[in-house]
């Protein structure tokens, strides 16, 4: 029998930068659906990718000193490296920039434009180039942005628009037909309230103002505008075509099961994705799932906040599978989530150290001392069938949960079975009963359950921490199963020898030295703090004039007894040796200043500094950080050399 196609797709990620942890949450989301509906027994085609035109990375571009295609190109290969870091299973990773992308989406436009769903208008409005948007004066929050928050401005141009108003009937019709196609619940009564039952009005669909675009290629002065070129990958990447040829791939998978996205970009594709569909008389994918936001603890992640987290970082630190579990597990299903280090660590400690890397270590360990590793099917007893229950129904749960999108609850429901392991422990005491020769049997049986309960519930993990269930299930030497047999007990192999040195899968972490890392990282990615110096009056070339500076040599230099951060100097300075004292002893030693050539005020009127003569001030830079440097000249030159 073949196996039922199911189509995911992530929202391509955006070539304006490195992607951080937050970017990162909806591929590993998709991954784990992706891998579950493996699981389950689906033909999966699961598509991702970036998003490479618009005027933001063409002005980003510029500023780097490269071309748009090679600025997309390096952050295309950052944001895939990171999707292949998180160990991401995806079938497909598409381009903007590819050229049948490109060919399809000028198809695409033309096709719209002769039907008469794309016509030719002026637009005035406030645009956002972060987020490529126009908006009214009503829409603006505070004259900003309402998305992001940015600064807009007056733009004016000749567009083409696409006629969303033609369609807002039968697009309020699809969605009360179809209550899943938008979920949760919330984010349709948000679109349906806030945006389509208010009026929709036609969208601009090309620009004039940049380059960096597919051409129209009946108009060259127009580039095709964000939403048609982005949103038209889901069916390009399938290899659609709008002259009928459209590939195997197209006929087997589309329409789309899911498209999985951001909240934040939910109104482009329930609104003006449906209806370009529409337009082009294709199926609508069967359900959009708009996901929260993961957080720092001070809010959404920016740099301008320093408060960014980057999954190379979080990897580098707990590694992949403990980031993929905490992004999972820690995201509400509808409410944004929170990650700080402080809670990875915590994770990090009880659930995947203690509950699943301790349950392991000791099922394994216990079996090597008691049985030499063989785990063999013994005499039944007390707590048995209760454990039994629980493990085989397992599956059931995590399948409902996921059916719902609800994938934290789902791996909630597989922490559930490792943690009733545990408690299964300490019900059988198996160091009780191996002190007793009589009670062999029922510590082999004890020991097999926990062995069978292991490989049941590291099967179920699968989808969601793939690597951590391949180590298990190899230190267990169990097999993987077949979805439709984990909820049945008792196929572990008899008589089966698990590993004599198992690995230790989750190291406890020391919380004050993970901040410690932290800290050096923020350090790190805000680079310098340059100080903020109170501004003096302006001067003028005859005021700087006035002060002359002077190439001197150090000849001598030694301490003032009666003060700790003075010392003085003896410095040449041209045909003349002059005595000058200088605050700098807590930065330098005084054989450390001899044969320096320093930068030297000559003219400074003589003063007594702790009873000694100072004839002019060496000069120094200081930082706020409490760094100090005099100033010297980096070439040989004579000392009594002005200084200008």
């Amino acid at each position: 029998m073949a196996k039922k196609p199911y189509y995911i797709s992530t929202a391509i990620a955006y070539t304006s930068g490195k992607p951080h942890i937050g970017n990162t949450y909806e591929i590993v989301l998709a991954d784990s659906i992706a891998r579950f509906k493996r699981q389950a027994g689906f033909d999966v085609y699961f598509q991702t990718g970036t998003d490479e035109h618009g005027q933001k990375i063409e002005t980003k571009a510029a500023e780097a000193g490269i071309t748009p295609k090679e600025f997309v190109d390096n952050v295309s290969g950052q944001i895939q490296g990171i999707w292949d870091l998180m160990n991401t299973s995806y079938d497909k990773f598409v381009r903007t920039t590819d050229e049948y992308h490109e060919k399809q989406v000028q198809k695409i436009f033309k096709k719209l434009y002769e039907q008469g769903d794309i016509y030719k208008g002026n637009y005035e409005g406030m645009y956002c180039t972060p987020c490529e948007s126009f908006f009214t004066e009503s829409q603006l929050v505070d004259g900003k942005c309402p998305d992001c928050g940015s600064e807009v401005e007056v733009a004016k141009e000749e567009a083409y628009f696409l006629k969303l108003s033609k369609y807002t009937d039968r697009l309020i019709k699809h969605i009360e037909d179809h209550p899943e196609f938008i979920q949760p619940e919330s984010r349709k009564n948000e679109m349906m309230n806030n945006f389509i039952k208010a009026g929709l009005q036609d969208l601009c669909v090309s620009r004039t103002t940049f380059k960096w675009g597919i051409p129209v290629d009946f108009d060259d002065k127009h580039v095709v505008y964000v939403w048609i070129d982005a949103l038209s990958n889901y069916i390009t990447g399938l290899g659609y075509d709008v002259d009928g040829n459209s590939s195997e791939n197209y006929a087997k998978y589309w329409p789309a099961d899911l498209h999985l996205i951001g909240k934040d970009i939910l109104r482009f594709h329930t609104i003006y994705w449906p209806i370009m569909l529409m337009a082009l008389d294709l199926p609508l994918p069967k359900q959009i799932f708009g996901h929260p936001w993961l957080l720092q603890g001070d809010g959404k992640m920016s740099k301008s906040k320093g408060n960014v987290l980057y999954p190379d970082d979080l990897v580098d630190c707990f590694g992949v599978d403990a980031v993929r579990y905490f992004v999972l597990h820690e995201m509400p299903f509808e409410n944004d989530g929170v990650i700080t280090w402080e809670l990875m660590v915590e994770r990090m400690n009880s659930e995947l150290a203690n509950t699943l890397g301790n349950l392991v270590n000791r099922t394994i360990a216990m079996s090597n001392k008691y049985f030499d590793g063989i785990v063999s099917v013994g005499q039944s007893g007390e707590f048995d069938d209760d454990l039994k229950a629980l493990v085989t129904g397992t599956k059931a749960k995590v399948a409902a949960k996921m059916e719902d999108l609800r994938v934290a609850d789902a791996i909630t429901e597989i922490f559930k079975l490792f943690k009733r392991c545990n408690k299964y422990i300490d019900e059988t005491t198996p160091w009780i009963l191996a002190k007793e020769d009589a009670q062999k049997d029922r510590l082999s049986a004890v020991l097999y359950n926990l062995v069978e309960s292991i490989t049941i519930g590291v099967n179920l993990l699968s989808p969601f921490m793939p690597e951590t269930a391949e180590k298990i299930l190899a230190q267990l030497n169990a097999k993987v199963r077949e979805f439709d047999d984990l909820d049945k007990f008792g196929l572990y192999e008899s008589d089966t020898k698990v590993t004599q040195n198992p690995e230790i899968l989750f190291a406890r972490l020391d919380l004050t030295e993970v901040l410690e890392k932290a800290e050096k990282l923020k350090v790190e990615q805000e680079g310098p703090k340059y100080p903020e110096v109170e501004k003096k009056a302006e001067i003028t070339i005859d005021d700087f004039d006035k002060v002359q500076i002077q190439v001197g040599e150090v000849l001598q230099c030694e301490p003032i007894k009666k003060a700790k951060k003075l010392l003085v100097s003896q410095i040449r300075i041209g045909n003349e040796v002059r005595q000058i004292v200088s605050g700098i002893a807590n930065y330098y030693k005084p054989e450390e200043m001899v044969g320096k050539k320093v930068a030297v005020i000559t003219n400074l009127k003589p003063v007594t500094l702790c009873g000694m003569l100072s004839e002019g001030m060496i000069l120094a830079a200081g930082d706020d950080d409490g760094n100090l440097s005099v100033l010297t000249v980096d070439k040989d030159i004579i000392n009594g050399s002005e200084i200008r």
